[in-house]
């Protein structure tokens, strides 16, 4: 059986809608143009002729794009979108500046319970969230330069924002983090000599459900009771060690958001007839694999001593606990595989972020580090929107178009095929 990631279970107000959306969208792949009619310009795209014209590469490929490539360079756009939304979330209460490099006070209570996983945490929120903003634009203005409609989803940002100090409350949401079902099997994924492509599967490291991961209100969490510092640990304050869960369960969901895209790109780019659409998804696709390494580190400081503390850190209002998976005693999940139980500690190391070696292609090849699932049944266009779906990211979207929308530009994209000789 191959391991797919997580399948859909949406609440029960989106379930009608994404079932709905999977049964109009498979089986078909929608005209380009058909999900974007009457959205308008694409949101946060530079301006084609200031973003081409100033500089151009004398490599540049002038030529019209394939229906193929342009389905796949609109989903990741519509990709980018979405990580823009909720990074840009991430950003206001934790960020270190805004996205015009100004002081970013943020949430102050948040921002310290960010800093016990890295003093650096501030910093690398907004690196990351400049990151994303500029995926979108350039991905867009790419398409328009092409002669291609580019992507909008401004129509659905329609869910409400933190309450929280901090967070922005002129702007409308496209996602919601403050009620994750986070998957963290890419833990044991990464840690595992067993590949998913050849049918390896895997366990969750911590059952996340329904759990904030900025803080929702100032009535849940003080702003200004300032979480103590690693040395101070263990914490004491109800409303502190509920801060510090907030912020252990983003920085897990961090690295989950983003081993998605340290994926997808490099099964875009297999599809990809242009040398030059191959060249920006690869490019793109690098700073994700980048992305997804640095917040597998943070990740792991989630669940390592000092933070856990020794009985482990739990929410008080949802009674997740976060234990420190270095100690053997919480090294107990049956649910590993045979050979990943003889693995050991490995398995649960929470500094071991580098790809263990899989065997790749064949078994009759020496096993070799590398990015992994990168096959689309496992973590392609659709099966990466069902991911989003199942991690609660779209919880409150009630609008049936934007399932449509994102459903369909992720079906075009699995159907892209490389037209060689083009």
């Amino acid at each position: 059986m191959k391991e797919k990631l997580p399948s859909v279970h949406p609440s029960s107000e989106t379930k009608p809608i994404v079932q709905g959306a999977l049964a109009s969208t498979w089986g078909r792949v929608v005209r380009r143009r058909a999900f974007l009619h009457g959205l308008g310009a694409a949101a946060a795209a530079l301006p084609t002729a200031a973003l081409f014209a100033a500089e151009q590469d004398p490599d540049r490929d002038n030529r019209p794009l394939t229906r193929g490539d342009a389905a796949l360079l609109r989903l990741a756009a519509a990709i980018e979108l979405i990580e823009a939304d909720l990074w840009q979330q991430y950003n206001e209460l934790g960020g270190a500046v805004d996205h015009n490099d100004n002081p970013n006070p943020g949430n102050p209570s948040y921002v310290a319970a960010l800093s016990n996983l890295d003093s650096d945490m501030p910093q690398y929120i907004s690196d990351n969230t400049d990151d994303e903003i500029s995926h979108a634009a350039f991905l867009n203005a790419y398409l328009e330069s092409k002669g291609e409609e580019p992507v909008n989803l401004k129509a659905f940002q329609t869910l409400p924002p933190s309450k929280a100090t901090g967070a922005n409350q002129n702007l409308g949401r496209i996602t919601n983090l403050q009620a994750l079902n986070v998957d963290t099997s890419w833990y044991f994924r990464y840690r595992s000599t067993n590949n998913p492509d050849l049918g390896a599967q895997f366990p969750q490291l911590l059952n996340i459900k329904n759990q904030p991961a900025i803080p929702i209100s100032d009535n849940d969490t003080d702003p200004n009771a300032l979480v103590p510092l690693l040395q101070s640990l263990p914490i004491t304050d109800p409303k502190a060690r509920r801060m510090q869960a907030i912020a252990n369960t983003a920085g897990l969901h961090f690295a989950f958001i983003e081993q998605g895209g340290s994926s997808l790109y490099p099964i875009l780019a297999l599809k990809a007839t242009s040398l030059e659409v191959l060249r920006i998804l690869l490019s793109i696709g690098g700073v994700e694999i980048d992305h997804f390494s640095l917040w597998h580190d943070k990740g792991g400081n989630a669940i390592a001593q000092p933070l856990a503390g020794p009985n482990g850190l739990t929410d008080p209002e949802t009674g997740l606990t976060f234990p420190d998976f270095n100690n053997p005693v919480n090294q107990h999940n049956a649910n590993l595989s045979t050979s990943d139980q003889a693995a050991g500690s490995q398995m649960f190391q929470t500094n071991l972020i580098l790809p263990e070696p899989v065997t790749f292609l064949s078994k009759d090849l020496p096993p070799v580090s590398i990015i992994r699932p990168t096959l689309a049944r496992n973590g392609g266009a659709v099966t990466t929107i069902q991911a989003f779906i199942a991690d609660n990211l779209f919880l409150g979207q009630k609008d049936p178009r934007f399932f449509q929308t994102v459903l369909g530009l992720a079906a075009a994209a699995d159907e892209a095929q490389r037209a060689l000789g083009s």
